[in-house]
């Protein structure tokens, strides 16, 4: 009698085969209705393409290899974040000024990865080429995963510092936040190879290094783990994300000439109005970390001059060549920070986070890192809001600032080569007058005049009567923002007095 022969073993599929079966079998073309009905968005924007399946993932990542990757670094996220909380983490910090940088963060950027979520998920959609589509719905939940993660890292803090309790309200209605809000609104009401320019390349590839390294830096110099940990398990996907932001561009570019010029001018305008974003991380990074590892001016050289020029000196073969008024933004870097915190300054009084003025050492970083320019320009301006401090005559701007209608900064940047100067621009569309705050945001609102004008303004809306009543109090009731809690200065503060206490009783019981 003979044994019965085992089955024939399989053979298991390369990485390489897998991740052709997931995207080369799943493109078929359509038969009820015709492809440019289901894919309307495909051709609009003027971008050739000959050939879908010559754009391919360099990770060849399939949705078992994924799900297996993210599982693995949600455990260890989890478990660190569970023993930052359990062993009372908050206390390790270095001070608690710390937090309020912290409290934008949640406001202005946790909501953008959701935001980032649905655009993926929305252009997937819209692309003819399943690795693209593939592509996108990865990232779609890569994104909607680093916003959870943020909301639940940053939910230890709010069991004891005030502001961080409805940032979801505050970044749809809070002044400063219609400028994180109104990027990503602008990018997502684009077609879906904009999209991909403006989040996966301007911001992601040639960006992102300058929100997240020095973020997660600040926080692990600062004593707060848990941030850094799900820093470190986003950046992994970021860079992944960055390597497809080029990959996207180079596909584009090789796809058809008449791509060119349409890619050059989407990259400029994204370049400019990501950099203007990031003068909220300028800020945090000069005034906000108590304890400090770079300044803005050297995070700008580090990540966009040196790493630029290599990016763009690449490109160049495409006809590529680096964003237009990248030069306006490196004469800035060396008082972009001072511009804006010293605006936040004056309008503490509508914020959900606290200011304050430098100290005396803190004024002597700032001396050392931009010698040019801080004890000449902004030392005197800090000097004086001190000595009106200490006399009873705190220093607040009573009035609404006039915003840029592309970027909604408040006027407050100067003339590239005059830092005493305040840049203004203005243009006429239809017999009504716009301002900028740069030649950035004036071209780019000149080539899309009709998507602008319809820009929710918030100081327009406050004077329209549309953000909870004509008062401060009103509107800061309207934002969810605790009046006399939330707001005003750090010193005096819930958050000052509550640390305080605990510093004391830690000096009181040593261990």
């Amino acid at each position: 009698m003979n044994a019965m022969q085992p089955p024939p073993k399989l053979k298991k599929l390369s990485l390489k085969e897998r991740y052709a079966h997931l995207t080369r079998e799943l493109g078929w073309k359509t038969t009820y209705q015709p492809m440019d009905k289901v894919f309307p968005y495909a051709e609009y924007e003027g971008i050739k393409i000959h050939d879908w399946d010559a754009w391919e993932d360099p990770f060849r990542l399939t949705m078992d290899a994924y799900w297996k990757y993210q599982a693995e670094k949600e455990r260890k996220l989890y478990a660190v974040i569970d023993s930052f909380a359990q062993n009372n983490g908050h206390l390790n910090i270095t001070d608690a000024r710390y937090v309020n940088a912290l409290k934008l963060f949640l406001t202005g950027v946790s909501p953008l990865e959701y935001s980032a979520h649905r655009g993926y998920a929305h252009v997937g959609r819209h692309f003819v080429g399943a690795g693209p589509r593939i592509a996108c719905q990865m990232q779609a939940i890569d994104e909607l995963r680093h916003a959870q993660t943020q909301l639940h890292t940053m939910s230890h803090y709010n069991k004891f510092f005030d502001g961080l309790h409805d940032s979801r309200h505050m970044h749809d209605r809070v002044w400063y936040l219609s400028v994180p809000k109104s990027f990503f609104e602008d990018a997502c009401s684009a077609g879906p190879f904009e999209y991909l320019t403006a989040i996966s390349f301007s911001f992601e590839y040639v960006l992102t290094n300058l929100l997240f390294v020095p973020f997660m830096s600040g926080a692990a110099f600062n004593g707060d783990m848990a941030t850094v940990t799900f820093g470190f398990s986003a950046q992994s996907d970021e860079a992944r994300h960055m390597t497809l932001g080029l990959e996207i561009i180079k596909f584009m570019l090789e796809q058809d000439e008449a791509n060119v010029p349409i890619v050059q001018r989407w990259i400029d305008k994204w370049f400019w109005r990501g950099y203007r974003l990031l003068a909220l991380v300028a800020m945090m990074m000069d005034y906000m970390l108590p304890k400090r590892i770079m300044s803005w001016d050297e995070a700008w050289e580090m990540y966009f001059e040196q790493a630029g020029d290599a990016l763009f000196n690449d490109l160049s073969r495409y006809g590529i060549r680096k964003p237009k008024y990248f030069e306006v933004a490196s004469k800035e870097k060396h008082r972009l920070s001072h511009e804006v915190w010293a605006t936040f300054y004056n309008y503490t009084q509508a914020t959900a986070f606290h200011t304050w003025l430098p100290s005396e050492e803190e004024m002597k970083w700032l001396s050392a890192k931009y010698p040019d320019t801080f004890d000449r320009l902004y030392r005197p301006r800090f000097e004086c809001w001190r000595a009106m401090e200490e006399k009873g005559n705190r220093y607040y701007n009573p009035t609404l600032p006039q915003l840029c209608v592309t970027c909604q900064i408040p006027m407050i940047f100067t003339e590239p080569d005059d830092p005493t100067t305040t840049c203004f621009r203005a243009t006429e569309y239809k017999g009504e007058r716009y301002h900028f705050c740069s030649d950035g945001c004036k071209d780019i609102f000149c080539y899309e005049p009709e998507k602008y004008v319809q820009s929710w303004l918030p100081v327009h809306q406050i004077y329209q009567g549309n953000c909870g009543g004509a008062d401060l109090k009103d509107v800061i009731a309207w934002y969810h923002i605790n009046f006399g809690v939330d707001n005003f200065d750090y010193t005096g503060s819930p958050d000052q007095k509550l640390w305080d206490e605990w510093q004391l009783q830690r000096s009181s019981n040593p261990v």
